[in-house]
């Protein structure tokens, strides 16, 4: 029997979303294997989070808070992030706990500084950070290059690096190519028993999504990045008089879910970009505000808005009869049990998205799914037999759609099973902790990579970094 190890995850927003489903499942499968999990993260509002993190199954400790703000002035969002990170390693290394190997994602900034733990470092990259970034002006360029060197120095000195797909994989290689290291491929898997529990009926906060509708799901946070516009361009089209089976889709309705945090500006700008473009679309729509929502975060969703305990529903009245396109904003996990169980495809719009978990725990409903034609996606979905792959337009977006609307029915459950069976035995938890666990082991076996004194280097030229960043940009 393997050694019992101690291990801290150093996320930087422990939020909902794909990296932190895949952070929560990675640390409740070394805990299940017998080993001792932190997590430690800037962010943890207990409203917005996966519920392992806050009812006791996992050990979560916040910091990196202060004196560092997410922004200033709403600008420097990288320089804000970057100095947290490096606060929050701080607390890491000054905790009296010791820790074998520390699992760090996303950023890749504070690996330096926790080299003072002497623990090893185990980087899991869900996608290069700079690739994500604009730099459309000079200006922003100018902001980004220290940035975008520090990610490279700072991933190379992980004592392990581990992507989540051959697609990250390969454009890892292409980001980084002074690194000689090649990043081993762990892709995410799915928590069967969080998919399995049943659907809790009584649920108030279900009463909203009572409708005799067929339900097309997106699932996806408020991000551009994600591209949800091409799923309402999609279901608009759907419903033209000329468009594909238009008397199947007219009895739809289009379910946009989502990730989505009032901290976050983008968030709340593009909820109301997307409201926006669905009206322009001719788009009847509707916002339900998330559970518990303060007044200062309700002032930031579409004027519509309203809380879903306010509907009351007798289990005869359909709530979105009148409704084409409804957004659900920080969705709880029994709504999403409730619309994963309840849809007839799940619409995923991202292109080149690293992997997408979204797919994963569709399939594993046996919900089909139309997704684009590019990155992980194209690794988890079987085009033809557990859903399509489409080019990211709204024309091949809709066919697929109106196939699944108007398909038989046998032939849609035989596209469900044959998605459920392909997950259950290639993404199950037991099969990816196994792995993770010999990664990490096999990352023990090995003297670390960097020692404390090029650690030192490091750290002083995140410092460095960030600061001549603030001055081109201030200067700008």
């Amino acid at each position: 029997m393997a050694r019992s190890l101690r291990i801290a995850f150093v996320h930087p927003d422990l939020g909902i979303g794909g990296a932190e489903r895949l952070v929560v499942d990675a640390a409740v499968s070394l805990q299940k294997r017998g080993h001792r999990v932190v997590i430690y993260t800037m962010h943890h509002d207990l409203s917005h989070c996966f519920a392992e993190t806050r009812d006791g199954t996992l050990d979560v400790r916040v910091g990196g808070n202060w004196p560092i703000p997410r922004s200033i002035g709403g600008r420097f969002h990288i320089l804000c992030t970057t100095l947290r990170s490096l606060m929050l390693a701080r607390q890491v290394t000054n905790d009296p706990e010791k820790y074998d190997a520390l699992f760090v994602d996303q950023l890749s900034a504070p690996i330096p500084l926790l080299k003072y733990t002497h623990a090893h470092i185990f980087f899991y990259c869900h996608f290069p950070d700079y690739l994500l970034a604009r730099r459309d002006t000079l200006g922003q360029r100018l902001y980004r290059a220290p940035f975008d060197l520090l990610e490279e120095f700072t991933t190379g000195e992980a004592d392990e690096i581990v992507v989540n797909s051959r697609f990250t994989q390969e454009t890892f290689r292409k980001a980084f190519p002074h690194l000689s290291k090649i990043p081993k491929v762990l892709i995410p898997a799915l928590n069967f028993e969080a998919y399995d529990r049943p659907v809790d009926s009584s649920d108030p906060l279900l009463c909203a999504l009572h409708t005799e509708k067929q339900i097309v799901l997106s699932i996806n946070r408020f991000e551009r990045k994600k591209d949800i516009g091409l799923a309402l361009r999609s279901f608009a089209l759907c419903l033209q008089e000329n468009g594909p089976k238009r008397a199947v889709a007219s009895n739809c309705c289009l379910v946009v879910a989502g990730g989505w945090d009032p901290c976050v500006v983008e968030n709340t700008q593009h909820l109301r970009e997307l409201d926006a473009q669905a009206k322009q679309l001719g788009l009847r729509t509707h916002t339900i505000a998330p559970w518990q929502a303060s007044k200062e975060a309700l002032a930031l969703l579409p004027d519509d808005a309203v809380g879903a305990p306010n509907i009351t529903d007798d289990g005869s009245t359909d709530q979105l009869a009148s409704v084409d396109v409804l957004f659900l904003p920080s969705f709880t996990e029994n709504q999403r049990a409730h619309l994963l169980s309840a849809a007839r495809c799940v619409v995923y719009t991202p292109t080149n998205e690293h992997l997408g978990i979204v797919p994963l725990e569709a399939m594993y409903m046996r919900v089909p799914v139309v997704a684009a034609n590019s990155g992980g996606p194209r690794e988890t979905i079987q085009h033809g037999q557990t859903g399509f792959l489409c080019e990211p337009t709204e024309d091949t977006f809709a066919v697929a759609i109106s196939k699944l609307l108007a398909m038989d029915d046998d032939k849609w459950r035989a596209m469900g099973d044959a998605g459920h069976d392909r997950v259950k035995l290639a993404f199950s938890l037991d099969t990816f902790g196994a792995k993770l666990e010999h990664l990490i082991f096999g990352m023990l076996q090995r003297p670390t990579s960097a020692s404390v004194v090029l650690g030192v280097l490091m750290t002083l030229f995140i410092f460095f970094a960030v600061t001549t960043a603030l001055l081109l940009t201030w200067w700008r």
